[in-house]
């Protein structure tokens, strides 16, 4: 997998095995990011992202001008290739390992932008929403292919991306 853009464009890192996980295309990152720097300035902003998989969200956060980011990543495995691939840059994400139902609700401070990729059919993106209430800033990202309910969050934009949507929302 490649950074799409920003000061490390075009750098290289590991992905998990796909059995593991299930990277953001390239394209549907440059969609979200491109959608994102629409109603967002990046510069002095924080960036969560809930189910690192690979880490590559978090780093194409900080590539492009996200001043801090942090990734939640479960799985041993993976969260030992995430830790490989954040050695690789400075100012690199902060890398927690943990059940991000849990550990979302322990953080003090609120992420300008929170990124929700669970396993697609994990049962989960209600409950992802409720965790990040009290510590979203700004803008709550969704990567899904089956309906959410989104009630209590704005509806901010909708992108298809072939089987998968990304629901922009705000709190």
């Amino acid at each position: 997998m490649i950074i799409t853009a920003g000061k490390y464009k075009g750098q290289k890192i590991t992905a998990p095995d796909e059995n593991i996980t299930r990277p953001t295309l390239s394209k549907v990152r440059m969609g979200v990011f491109n959608t994102l720097q629409a109603i967002i300035d990046f510069e002095g902003k924080s960036f969560l992202d809930m189910y690192a998989g690979s880490g590559i969200m978090g780093l194409e956060a900080i590539s492009r001008g996200f001043s801090s980011a942090v990734a939640i990543e479960k799985n041993p495995k993976a969260a030992g290739i995430i830790k490989s691939n954040f050695k690789k840059f400075p100012n690199a994400p902060k890398l927690l390992i943990g059940d991000s139902l849990k550990l979302a609700t322990k953080f003090e401070e609120r992420f300008d932008v929170i990124y929700i990729d669970p396993p697609y059919f994990a049962g989960v993106y209600e409950k992802s929403l409720e965790a990040v209430k009290n510590i979203a800033g700004n803008i709550i990202i969704l990567e899904h292919v089956n309906e959410v309910d989104f009630s209590g969050f704005e509806l901010i934009k909708q992108k298809k991306y072939g089987d998968k949507f990304v629901t922009f929302l705000s709190v």
